[in-house]
C-alpha cells in the first residue's frame, strides 16, 4: 500500500499543531464528506475486516451509513505520517474520473488519518494476472480474456491522461503497478493509490541540478518519490528527479504485463519484465507475427488478435523508451491506441444504452 519515503520526523506531540495550519489549506470537493471518528468506527464494526495493509496504513472493510460498501484507509499517528495523510488527501480532493476509485471522505479527528472509498469489489490486475488460487487453476475457469485486457490498457491511459493533462494542478501518480488497478464486477479499471502522487508536473525531465522553480512553488519539477520493483523508471533511479515520463514507463510496464501474463519484478530470479523485449521493438522497428505470438500470454491459447498485440507491443516499448525524451505523452498514446487497435475502446463496460457489453459472467 504505501512505499518508503524519506521524511524527517519529528515528536509526536507536534501533529496536532501542524494539523490546525494543514485545515486551512484542505478544501474538499466533489462531494467527499469529513467523517467523525464514531463513523469510521461504525462503518468498520470497530475496524474488524482488514483488507490490505502496507508500510504506514491497513485498509478495513466496511459500509456507510446508507449502506454503501466502502474501504476505510487508516495512516499511522506520527508527524511524518500526518503530513503524508494530508498530501493524499489535498490530492484526492480534486480527483473525479470513472478510471479512479471514488474517494468519498475523510477523518482528520485523531492522530490517526482516515481516508474513505468505495469499495472496489473484483481485486486487483495484479491478483487476475498472477495469483489465481490452485482451486481456480483446477477448473475450466479461463485466464484474463484478450479483449478485456485491451480494455484495461485502454481504461488505465485514459485515467492517467485526466492525471496529467485535464486536472487543475497536473498530478503524477508516482506508483503505477498491476497492484494498484482495482477493477470492478465488469472488469472496469480503478486506478488506486495516490500516496506516492504529486502535484504541478512537467512532461519533461529536469536536470538533477536545477529546480525549475522555488521549492515551495506546486509547480516545481524536482520532486521526490520512490517506486516499486521492476515498474520504476530507470531514469529516475538514477536522478532522482520524477516528471511525467515516469509515469509513462510505468504504464509501458503494465502494458507488458497484460500481453505477456508475467509479472513486473521476479525476486527469485532477479529478472524484470522490460528486459524480455526483442531488440527491434525496443528500436522502434516492426515485429514479425511469430514473434508476437512467442511473446503473449501463452494461457490465452492463441485467443488474441496478432495485429493488436503487435501494435500494443509497439506503444508499450514507446513507453519504455531510453532515455525518456522520445517517450510519448498520455495523448500520444492513446491516439496510437485508437489508430493501431481500431475498436480498442469497444471493451468499455460503462453501461451506456447501446453499448456493447463484453461476457465476463465466468471470470
Amino acid at each position: 500500500m504505501g512505499l518508503l519515503r524519506f521524511f524527517r520526523v519529528k515528536r509526536k506531540s507536534k501533529v496536532a499543531d501542524k494539523k490546525t495550519v494543514l485545515d486551512a489549506e484542505i478544501q474538499p470537493g466533489f462531494g467527499a464528506r469529513k467523517f467523525r471518528w464514531t463513523e469510521i468506527e461504525a462503518f468498520t464494526k470497530n475496524f474488524s475486516t482488514v483488507v490490505g495493509s502496507g508500510g504506514f496504513s491497513n485498509v478495513y472493510l466496511a459500509r456507510t451509513a446508507p449502506g454503501i460498501p466502502a474501504a476505510v484507509k487508516i495512516l499511522g499517528a506520527s508527524e511524518r505520517l500526518n503530513r503524508m495523510f494530508r498530501q493524499e488527501l489535498d490530492i484526492l480532493l480534486q480527483l473525479r474520473h470513472r478510471n479512479i476509485v471514488t474517494f468519498l471522505g475523510y477523518c482528520d479527528e485523531r492522530d490517526e488519518g482516515a481516508l474513505v472509498f468505495e469499495y472496489v469489489s473484483n481485486g486487483s490486475l495484479q491478483e487476475k494476472l498472477h495469483n489465481r488460487p490452485a482451486a481456480v487453476v483446477k477448473t475450466a475457469v479461463p485466464v484474463l480474456p484478450w479483449k478485456i485486457r485491451l480494455a484495461i490498457a485502454f481504461q488505465l491511459a485514459q485515467a492517467i491522461e485526466y492525471l496529467h493533462e485535464k486536472c487543475s494542478l497536473q498530478i503524477v501518480h508516482g506508483d503505477i503497478k498491476s497492484s494498484n488497478i482495482l477493477l470492478d464486477e465488469r472488469f472496469n479499471c480503478k486506478l488506486c493509490d495516490f500516496g506516492s502522487a504529486k502535484m504541478g508536473f512537467s512532461s519533461a525531465i529536469a536536470n538533477p541540478s536545477s529546480s525549475s522553480s522555488s521549492p515551495s512553488s506546486p509547480f516545481r519539477t524536482k520532486q521526490w518519490m520512490m517506486g516499486s520493483p521492476g515498474y520504476t523508471d530507470p531514469q529516475y533511479l538514477r536522478t532522482g528527479i520524477a516528471s511525467k515520463k515516469n509515469d509513462i514507463y510505468s504504464f509501458g510496464v503494465v502494458v507488458l504485463e497484460l500481453i505477456t501474463g508475467k509479472v513486473a519484478f521476479c525476486s527469485e530470479k532477479g529478472l524484470i519484465l522490460t528486459s524480455i523485449l526483442p531488440p527491434e521493438v525496443r528500436d522502434g522497428e516492426g515485429i514479425k507475427p511469430s514473434a508476437v505470438a512467442e511473446l503473449v500470454d501463452p494461457r490465452l491459447r492463441g485467443e488474441f488478435d496478432s495485429n493488436e498485440a503487435g501494435a500494443l507491443l509497439s506503444i508499450a516499448a514507446a513507453c519504455l523508451a531510453q532515455p525518456p525524451a522520445p517517450r510519448p505523452v498520455i495523448g500520444g498514446v492513446l491516439q496510437m491506441m485508437t489508430e493501431k487497435i481500431g475498436n480498442v475502446s469497444d471493451g468499455l463496460w460503462a453501461g451506456k444504452r447501446g453499448s456493447k457489453l463484453l461476457d465476463v459472467g465466468r471470470w
